[in-house]
Protein backbone atom coordinates (compact mmCIF):
# COMPACT_ATOMS: atom_id res chain seq x y z
CA UNK A 1 0.00 0.00 0.00
CA UNK A 2 1.79 3.02 -0.97
CA UNK A 3 1.75 6.27 0.63
CA UNK A 4 0.39 8.73 -1.79
CA UNK A 5 2.22 12.89 -0.94
CA UNK A 6 0.98 16.65 -2.10
CA UNK A 7 2.29 19.33 -4.00
CA UNK A 8 2.70 22.14 -1.46
CA UNK A 9 0.08 24.73 -2.11
CA UNK A 10 -0.60 25.14 0.98
CA UNK A 11 2.01 24.68 4.40
CA UNK A 12 0.00 21.67 5.78
CA UNK A 13 -0.23 20.40 2.64
CA UNK A 14 3.55 20.01 2.65
CA UNK A 15 3.87 17.36 5.41
CA UNK A 16 0.40 15.39 4.47
CA UNK A 17 0.50 12.74 3.10
CA UNK A 18 -2.51 9.64 3.17
CA UNK A 19 -2.74 6.33 1.98
CA UNK A 20 -3.42 6.06 -1.74
CA UNK A 21 -6.43 3.02 -1.02
CA UNK A 22 -5.06 1.06 -3.71
CA UNK A 23 -5.84 -2.16 -2.04
CA UNK A 24 -9.49 -1.40 -1.40
CA UNK A 25 -11.61 -3.35 -3.73
CA UNK A 26 -15.06 -2.48 -2.48
CA UNK A 27 -16.52 1.18 -0.81
CA UNK A 28 -19.52 0.27 1.01
CA UNK A 29 -19.40 -1.51 3.69
CA UNK A 30 -22.17 -4.77 3.99
CA UNK A 31 -25.37 -3.55 5.28
CA UNK A 32 -25.75 -6.83 7.47
CA UNK A 33 -22.55 -5.89 9.26
CA UNK A 34 -23.03 -2.49 10.38
CA UNK A 35 -24.16 -0.55 13.75
CA UNK A 36 -24.75 2.93 14.77
CA UNK A 37 -22.86 3.98 17.79
CA UNK A 38 -23.47 6.94 19.36
CA UNK A 39 -20.38 9.79 19.92
CA UNK A 40 -19.99 10.33 23.84
CA UNK A 41 -17.48 12.81 23.30
CA UNK A 42 -15.06 11.15 26.31
CA UNK A 43 -17.82 11.84 28.71
CA UNK A 44 -19.80 8.64 31.20
CA UNK A 45 -22.76 8.59 31.90
CA UNK A 46 -23.05 11.40 34.07
CA UNK A 47 -21.52 13.87 31.44
CA UNK A 48 -18.48 14.12 33.44
CA UNK A 49 -15.27 14.05 31.22
CA UNK A 50 -13.54 11.16 31.83
CA UNK A 51 -11.00 10.97 28.81
CA UNK A 52 -9.71 14.44 27.53
CA UNK A 53 -9.27 16.21 24.26
CA UNK A 54 -11.93 14.36 22.46
CA UNK A 55 -14.89 15.03 20.46
CA UNK A 56 -16.48 15.62 17.10
CA UNK A 57 -14.97 14.38 14.37
CA UNK A 58 -16.69 12.54 11.09
CA UNK A 59 -19.90 10.00 11.43
CA UNK A 60 -19.16 6.75 10.96
CA UNK A 61 -20.61 3.10 10.81
CA UNK A 62 -19.40 0.70 13.12
CA UNK A 63 -18.30 -2.55 11.38
CA UNK A 64 -19.03 -5.40 13.15
CA UNK A 65 -15.88 -7.47 13.17
CA UNK A 66 -15.30 -11.40 14.05
CA UNK A 67 -12.85 -11.90 16.43
CA UNK A 68 -13.95 -15.67 17.74
CA UNK A 69 -13.37 -17.19 14.49
CA UNK A 70 -16.17 -19.79 16.04
CA UNK A 71 -17.29 -21.08 12.23
CA UNK A 72 -15.14 -24.19 12.48
CA UNK A 73 -13.24 -26.48 9.57
CA UNK A 74 -16.12 -24.18 7.30
CA UNK A 75 -13.96 -22.86 4.26
CA UNK A 76 -14.56 -19.11 3.53
CA UNK A 77 -13.83 -17.35 0.59
CA UNK A 78 -12.34 -13.46 0.46
CA UNK A 79 -14.33 -11.96 -1.38
CA UNK A 80 -13.56 -8.07 -0.94
CA UNK A 81 -10.98 -5.90 1.22
CA UNK A 82 -12.36 -2.48 2.82
CA UNK A 83 -11.58 0.44 5.02
CA UNK A 84 -12.63 0.44 8.34
CA UNK A 85 -12.56 3.97 9.81
CA UNK A 86 -12.58 2.82 13.32
CA UNK A 87 -9.29 0.87 13.33
CA UNK A 88 -5.82 1.36 11.72
CA UNK A 89 -6.05 -1.76 9.28
CA UNK A 90 -7.70 -3.22 6.93
CA UNK A 91 -11.01 -5.55 7.25
CA UNK A 92 -11.69 -8.29 4.76
CA UNK A 93 -15.37 -9.94 4.03
CA UNK A 94 -15.58 -12.95 3.99
CA UNK A 95 -17.79 -15.49 2.78
CA UNK A 96 -18.73 -19.04 4.09
CA UNK A 97 -19.70 -22.24 2.30
CA UNK A 98 -23.47 -21.55 4.33
CA UNK A 99 -23.45 -18.03 2.46
CA UNK A 100 -22.66 -16.25 5.88
CA UNK A 101 -20.44 -13.10 5.38
CA UNK A 102 -18.09 -11.89 8.56
CA UNK A 103 -15.48 -9.24 8.62
CA UNK A 104 -12.08 -10.13 9.59
CA UNK A 105 -8.90 -8.51 10.14
CA UNK A 106 -6.70 -8.24 6.87
CA UNK A 107 -3.67 -10.13 7.51
CA UNK A 108 -0.49 -9.30 5.05
CA UNK A 109 -0.48 -11.86 1.96
CA UNK A 110 -4.84 -12.38 2.15
CA UNK A 111 -6.52 -11.38 -1.32
CA UNK A 112 -9.59 -11.54 -2.61
CA UNK A 113 -10.44 -15.10 -4.03
CA UNK A 114 -8.45 -16.57 -0.90
CA UNK A 115 -10.07 -19.26 1.17
CA UNK A 116 -9.70 -19.28 4.53
CA UNK A 117 -10.87 -21.52 7.37
CA UNK A 118 -10.37 -21.53 11.76
CA UNK A 119 -10.37 -24.57 13.78
CA UNK A 120 -7.74 -27.29 14.68
CA UNK A 121 -7.25 -28.61 11.49
CA UNK A 122 -6.88 -25.53 9.18
CA UNK A 123 -3.58 -25.11 7.57
CA UNK A 124 -0.79 -23.23 8.53
CA UNK A 125 -1.43 -20.16 6.32
CA UNK A 126 -1.90 -16.44 6.51
CA UNK A 127 -5.73 -15.58 8.09
CA UNK A 128 -6.20 -19.00 9.33
CA UNK A 129 -7.46 -19.31 12.58
CA UNK A 130 -6.13 -22.46 15.29
CA UNK A 131 -5.27 -22.86 18.85
CA UNK A 132 -1.94 -22.36 19.97
CA UNK A 133 -1.17 -26.01 20.44
CA UNK A 134 -1.15 -26.65 16.93
CA UNK A 135 0.53 -23.37 15.51
CA UNK A 136 4.72 -24.67 15.09
CA UNK A 137 7.40 -22.65 17.24
CA UNK A 138 8.69 -19.69 15.46
CA UNK A 139 4.84 -19.00 13.74
CA UNK A 140 4.15 -15.29 13.79
CA UNK A 141 0.16 -14.58 14.68
CA UNK A 142 -2.02 -11.76 15.48
CA UNK A 143 -5.77 -11.51 16.79
CA UNK A 144 -4.31 -13.49 20.15
CA UNK A 145 -6.94 -14.43 22.53
CA UNK A 146 -6.07 -14.05 26.38
CA UNK A 147 -9.18 -16.33 27.30
CA UNK A 148 -10.65 -19.51 25.44
CA UNK A 149 -13.68 -18.33 23.61
CA UNK A 150 -13.51 -14.64 24.24
CA UNK A 151 -12.38 -13.50 21.04
CA UNK A 152 -9.08 -11.77 19.53
CA UNK A 153 -8.03 -8.82 22.05
CA UNK A 154 -4.64 -8.70 21.71
CA UNK A 155 -2.18 -7.92 18.43
CA UNK A 156 -4.86 -6.33 16.18
CA UNK A 157 -3.70 -3.00 15.16
CA UNK A 158 -2.14 -2.61 11.45
CA UNK A 159 1.25 -3.96 11.39
CA UNK A 160 1.27 -5.88 14.48
CA UNK A 161 2.88 -9.10 15.00
CA UNK A 162 3.37 -11.80 17.72
CA UNK A 163 5.83 -14.59 17.73
CA UNK A 164 4.89 -17.86 19.37
CA UNK A 165 8.61 -19.06 20.73
CA UNK A 166 7.93 -22.05 23.12
CA UNK A 167 5.33 -24.65 24.56
CA UNK A 168 5.63 -26.24 27.74
CA UNK A 169 2.48 -27.91 29.32
CA UNK A 170 -0.83 -25.78 29.41
CA UNK A 171 0.91 -22.57 28.47
CA UNK A 172 2.89 -21.20 25.12
CA UNK A 173 5.27 -18.42 25.47
CA UNK A 174 4.87 -15.55 23.20
CA UNK A 175 6.49 -12.81 22.35
CA UNK A 176 4.33 -9.58 21.72
CA UNK A 177 4.95 -6.61 19.70
CA UNK A 178 6.11 -4.13 22.57
CA UNK A 179 8.94 -6.98 23.54
CA UNK A 180 6.83 -8.55 26.23
CA UNK A 181 7.03 -12.48 26.86
CA UNK A 182 3.80 -13.78 27.94
CA UNK A 183 2.13 -16.74 29.01
CA UNK A 184 -0.77 -17.69 27.10
CA UNK A 185 -2.65 -20.90 27.33
CA UNK A 186 -2.17 -23.24 24.39
CA UNK A 187 -5.81 -24.10 23.48
CA UNK A 188 -6.34 -19.89 23.02
CA UNK A 189 -6.84 -19.18 19.14
CA UNK A 190 -4.61 -17.24 17.35
CA UNK A 191 -4.79 -15.87 13.44
CA UNK A 192 -1.80 -16.80 11.30
CA UNK A 193 0.41 -14.09 10.10
CA UNK A 194 0.96 -9.87 10.21
CA UNK A 195 -1.32 -7.71 10.36
CA UNK A 196 -1.84 -5.91 6.84
CA UNK A 197 -1.36 -1.99 6.00
CA UNK A 198 1.82 -2.44 7.02
CA UNK A 199 2.33 1.41 5.98
CA UNK A 200 -0.07 3.04 8.17
CA UNK A 201 2.90 4.14 10.82
CA UNK A 202 4.39 6.03 7.74
CA UNK A 203 1.24 8.11 7.22
CA UNK A 204 1.30 11.99 8.56
CA UNK A 205 -1.49 14.02 9.92
CA UNK A 206 -0.31 17.48 8.57
CA UNK A 207 -2.68 19.47 9.52
CA UNK A 208 -4.84 20.46 12.84
CA UNK A 209 -8.13 20.10 11.10
CA UNK A 210 -7.52 16.63 9.65
CA UNK A 211 -7.11 15.34 13.21
CA UNK A 212 -10.75 17.12 14.28
CA UNK A 213 -11.64 14.88 11.65
CA UNK A 214 -11.26 11.80 13.21
CA UNK A 215 -12.49 13.10 16.89
CA UNK A 216 -9.02 14.14 18.74
CA UNK A 217 -9.47 17.94 19.44
CA UNK A 218 -6.33 20.26 20.51
CA UNK A 219 -4.03 18.30 23.17
CA UNK A 220 -3.28 21.48 25.78
CA UNK A 221 -0.25 21.74 27.42
CA UNK A 222 -0.29 22.08 31.51
CA UNK A 223 2.42 24.75 31.10
CA UNK A 224 -0.56 27.42 28.80
CA UNK A 225 -3.49 26.21 31.32
CA UNK A 226 -4.26 28.34 34.89
CA UNK A 227 -2.76 27.08 38.03
CA UNK A 228 -6.51 26.26 38.89
CA UNK A 229 -6.90 23.66 36.04
CA UNK A 230 -3.06 21.92 36.30
CA UNK A 231 0.10 22.04 38.25
CA UNK A 232 2.37 23.80 35.57
CA UNK A 233 0.03 26.16 35.04
CA UNK A 234 -0.12 29.68 36.34
CA UNK A 235 2.80 32.33 37.18
CA UNK A 236 4.75 34.67 35.22
CA UNK A 237 6.50 33.91 31.90
CA UNK A 238 6.53 30.54 30.34
CA UNK A 239 7.54 28.17 33.42
CA UNK A 240 5.74 25.41 34.84
CA UNK A 241 7.61 26.56 38.66
CA UNK A 242 9.82 24.02 40.69
CA UNK A 243 6.96 21.27 39.95
CA UNK A 244 8.28 18.23 38.64
CA UNK A 245 6.04 16.66 35.58
CA UNK A 246 3.06 15.83 36.76
CA UNK A 247 -0.66 15.37 35.59
CA UNK A 248 -3.55 17.42 36.39
CA UNK A 249 -4.19 15.49 38.87
CA UNK A 250 -0.80 16.16 40.62
CA UNK A 251 0.33 12.87 39.77
CA UNK A 252 3.74 12.00 39.08
CA UNK A 253 4.20 11.74 35.53
CA UNK A 254 8.23 10.24 34.74
CA UNK A 255 9.15 7.25 36.37
CA UNK A 256 6.38 7.15 39.14
CA UNK A 257 4.87 3.56 38.94
CA UNK A 258 1.38 3.78 39.51
CA UNK A 259 0.35 0.51 38.18
CA UNK A 260 -0.91 -1.76 40.77
CA UNK A 261 0.16 -5.45 40.87
CA UNK A 262 -2.94 -7.82 39.87
CA UNK A 263 -3.16 -11.43 40.56
CA UNK A 264 -2.14 -12.45 36.77
CA UNK A 265 1.18 -10.94 37.02
CA UNK A 266 3.00 -13.94 36.99
CA UNK A 267 1.78 -14.58 32.97
CA UNK A 268 4.38 -11.97 32.14
CA UNK A 269 8.00 -13.93 31.87
CA UNK A 270 9.91 -10.47 30.55
CA UNK A 271 8.62 -7.34 30.71
CA UNK A 272 8.48 -4.61 27.71
CA UNK A 273 10.47 -2.62 29.60
CA UNK A 274 13.61 -5.19 30.06
CA UNK A 275 13.11 -6.55 26.35
CA UNK A 276 14.20 -2.82 25.61
CA UNK A 277 17.47 -2.46 27.20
Amino acid sequence: MPIKTFKPYTQSRRQMSVSDFSDITKTEPEKSLIRIVKKKGGRNNTGQIMVRFRGGGHKRFYRIIDFKRDKFNIPAEVIAIEYDPNRSSRIALLQYQDGEKRYIIQPVGVNVGDSLMSGPDAGIRPGNSLPLTNIPVGTFVHNLELAVGKGGQLVRSAGAAAQLLAKEGDYAHVRMPSGEIRLIRVNCYATIGQVGNLDHENITMGSAGRNRHIGKKPHVRGTAMNSVDHPHGGGRGKSKGENQPRSPWNQLAKGFKTRPKKVWDWVIVSHRDKAKK
